[in-house]
């Protein structure tokens, strides 16, 4: 169970709202201690912050600067993360805070993923943020927009209560937490995560700033042991990842690693931040997409191309059209109990029920 975090002082110019002991850490001496949120796994001296800037060495106790800290909020269709196999045209509040642990030069959201939690604004407990997740009518939460487990004991705490109210938890991650982090989240009710798959180990070291890309995958893997539903993202960007050899190798990781069954979302590029190649041609994506298939993936997904056919869900067995989608907007849905309404293949994924209660995901 996550415990309910107390305002420290000690961040000097920093509203103490913000300010919560670390739960993952490990002291190291003489005033040295590690972080063991994410895998950097910074050692910070006293008044060092770390790679993140969202945690900081305050007298030999590393704090987060971040908890509650709010940057961007909104009810999302639950599509957009993406989830293409989790609860269909439902709705998750979703919260952003600050800042990153990679260092993507093409990030989407990067008005709020490169620069520190500031020392004062918006603040959202979350108490709050799950009240008004059921006033406005969302069937669940989301952590997104920025690198979520930045927000860990906002969001440990988020989840159980959601849960308490029958909500579901999910998370749009870079995958590059612990394995401690992992199992207290699974532990506090989170349900489901997209995971971006950047590209093979060069790329993630080259662009990302990650030492070990095997991590994501341990992270995967251990996520769907720990019964959490799991999809895959790749935003497909040309001269970086696009290169049919690197998709090919992508695709048959995720089946070796994770199963043919693991949806998989190749998404259209736009040239933003510090990143300036042409937006990837949809043609790209329809590569992906055979490639993915020829592996063995029975569910390739492409994203940020409203209207595309291979948006939609189709049968494995009989090709029926499952659920079909226009954008994030739900138009059918041809299931019943997860099974194809007409030849009655089982389709991974969690399609109806009660959200937020105890499951463990078809695979």
């Amino acid at each position: 169970m996550a415990r309910t975090s107390q305002p420290l002082m000690g961040a000097k110019g920093r509203e103490p709202r913000f300010v919560r002991e670390a739960l993952l850490q490990e002291p190291l001496g003489n005033g040295w201690a590690r972080c063991l949120t994410c895998e950097r796994r910074c050692k910070l001296r006293p008044g060092a912050y770390g790679w993140c800037r969202t945690r900081q060495n305050v007298d030999g106790c590393i704090v987060t600067l971040s908890y509650g800290a709010v940057s961007s909020l909104s009810a999302n269709p639950i599509e957009k993360k993406p989830f293409f196999h989790f609860y269909p045209g439902s709705r998750a509040l979703t919260a952003g805070s600050w800042s990153c642990n990679f260092k993507c030069p093409w990030c989407q959201n990067w008005e709020i993923s490169k620069i520190p939690p500031p020392p004062s604004g918006d603040f959202l407990s979350p108490e709050e943020f799950v009240e008004l997740a059921t006033r406005r009518g969302c069937q669940g939460t989301s952590i997104s927009f920025n690198e979520p487990v930045l927000s860990l004991e906002w969001s440990l705490e988020v989840f159980e209560k959601a849960v308490r109210h029958k909500l579901y938890n999910t998370y749009v991650t870079n995958g590059y937490l612990t394995p401690e982090a992992l199992e207290r989240l699974a532990a506090a009710g989170l349900h489901a995560m997209n995971v971006d798959i950047k590209g093979d180990e060069q790329t993630v070291w080259r662009y990302c700033g990650a030492v070990d890309a095997c991590k994501i995958w341990q992270t995967c893997r251990r996520a769907r042991d720990l019964g959490i539903h799991i999809e895959l993202t790749t935003l497909v960007i040309p001269g970086v990842n696009d290169e049919p050899r690197t998709l090919e190798s992508l695709a048959r990781r995720i089946v070796r690693e994770l199963g043919e069954n693991v949806p998989w979302h190749v998404t259209a590029y736009y040239p933003a931040y510090r990143f300036h190649a042409p937006a990837t041609p949809t043609h790209t994506l329809e590569l992906a997409h055979r490639i993915g298939r020829a592996a063995g993936l029975k569910f390739v997904y492409l994203g940020n191309v409203p209207g595309h056919p291979l948006e939609n869900t189709y049968c494995p067995t009989c090709g029926r059209v499952l659920v079909r989608r226009a954008g994030f907007q739900v138009l059918a849905l041809h299931l019943v109990e997860g099974r194809c309404d007409a030849c009655g293949t089982p389709i991974p994924g969690i399609w109806e029920g009660q959200p937020g209660g105890s499951h463990r995901p078809s695979r």
